[in-house]
């Protein structure tokens, strides 16, 4: 029986410690706050999506960062796996729309409360307010760690680093995981907030700030290369946007920030709509309102928030009478609404980010086991790894996958 020693109390530290001790283990989990899954509690707007039902070929379309490592892991413990694991600990589920899996009581906290009573059940030990300072290496093999306030070096057979990353810094994710990894010769990928909000030039967005949109399609261009397209929901705030279809672009974004080409964030408002249905509807609507100002015949085509945006851009005057717009001005207004443009200007910052995009580099660690190539006994889990996905689950699957994996390969 080997002596494990878990580094980071989130789901992969979580299930990394339960995996490990179902295979034998003597294992001590140990976490820097007060109380376990502290990220874990306000995922999902606090309701947790753990997992997507989809299929395997629809998971592997939405990790974005290095799916093939995943391969293992996944084949391992996959969606269907985490689901029947959770059922198995009383916690009932549910399937909604894009097949997110949530607890049946929408309740992030019994997640939490599951996972605890495995980890007890199991006999884990668990130490809380356990912030860990060194990770140290005899002879290129795992030897103990050291925990800030102590002296003693807490001894053990493996380690496994389930730290997070950059995001929700206030839960605890300020890199420890990747710094302990770097002083062990590990290299560490370019690190950028991902799933994030995203910053826009135009001031305008502050009078849209609160408005959110539902079925329409964005389509994000740099420069005249399409690089992401997804129909579904978004909200406008005082700096920009966000809302599940943007924190999915942010992930494609980040490769062609701080380039020469424009970043441009294109929304079509009607995308039920072709061009000419959509004329025709607004000839109709044009029709109905052909006595009053411009300003006042759009309450049927638009929400109010965004009429004097949207007229402002049109460059139609507000006060003209609808029978005296122009078929040109009526086509910079189709225009408008089929192509409502913005250029990005940046991302936000991680206290906003789901997650982090980058950390250890996957090459330097083997797929088969989550165990570091280069430091043997040293375990990888979760999104420490140079791993991301988009949002709707996945990256917690990756979290569940990548920890089971770790924990049973431990020898």
């Amino acid at each position: 029986m080997s002596k494990v020693l878990v580094v980071g109390g989130g789901a992969a530290g979580m299930m990394a410690a339960i995996a490990a001790a179902r295979n034998g283990h003597y294992v001590c989990l140990l976490e820097k706050n007060e109380k376990l899954g502290k990220k874990l509690y306000i995922t999902g707007k606090g309701r947790c999506n753990l997992t997507n039902a989809c299929d395997r070929n629809t998971f592997f379309s939405q990790v974005v960062s290095n799916p093939k490592f995943l391969y293992k892991a996944f084949s391992t413990f996959d969606n269907m796996a985490v689901m029947d694991f959770f059922e198995e600990l009383g916690l009932p589920l549910k399937t909604e729309r894009g097949m997110r899996v949530f607890p049946a009581s929408d309740k992030s906290s019994d997640v939490i409360a599951a996972l605890r009573r495995e980890l007890e059940r199991r006999g884990v030990e668990i130490r809380y307010n356990s912030t860990v300072s060194e990770i140290i290496i005899k002879d290129n093999a795992f030897f103990g760690l050291r925990i800030k306030g102590m002296t003693d070096i807490l001894r053990g057979d493996a380690v496994i680093i389930a730290t997070g990353g950059l995001s929700y810094p206030l839960t605890g994710s300020n890199g420890d995981g990747l710094n302990f990894a770097r002083a062990m010769g590990h290299t560490i990928t370019d690190l950028h907030p991902s799933l994030v909000p995203l910053h826009t030039k135009e001031d305008f967005v502050k009078d849209l700030m609160g408005l959110s949109l539902k079925n329409i399609k964005i389509t994000v261009f740099a420069g005249n290369k399409i690089i992401y397209n997804d129909f579904g929901e978004m909200l406008f705030t005082h700096f920009g946007v966000s809302g599940p279809v943007i924190l999915s672009a942010s992930s494609y974004i980040i490769p062609y920030l701080n380039k020469q080409e424009p970043i441009i964030l294109s929304i079509d408002l009607k995308p039920a709509l072709t061009l000419e249905q959509l004329d025709a509807r607004i000839l109709r609507d044009f029709e109905e309102f052909k006595n009053k100002q411009f300003k006042n015949s759009l309450d049927h085509l638009l929400p109010n928030k965004m009429i004097d945006v949207i007229i402002r851009l049109s460059g139609i005057d507000p006060c003209k009478k609808v029978n005296s717009i122009t078929r040109q001005e009526r086509k910079k207004l189709l225009e408008l609404l089929k192509n409502f443009s913005l250029e990005i200007s940046g991302l936000s910052d991680y206290s906003q980010a789901v997650i982090t995009r980058g950390g250890v580099s996957i090459k330097e660690v083997n797929p088969s086991t989550m165990e570091s190539k280069l430091v043997r006994g040293v375990y990888f889990a979760g999104e420490v790894l140079d791993l991301d996905a988009l949002t709707g689950g996945f990256n917690l699957q990756i979290a569940w996958s990548t920890g089971y994996q770790a924990g049973i390969s431990v020898d």
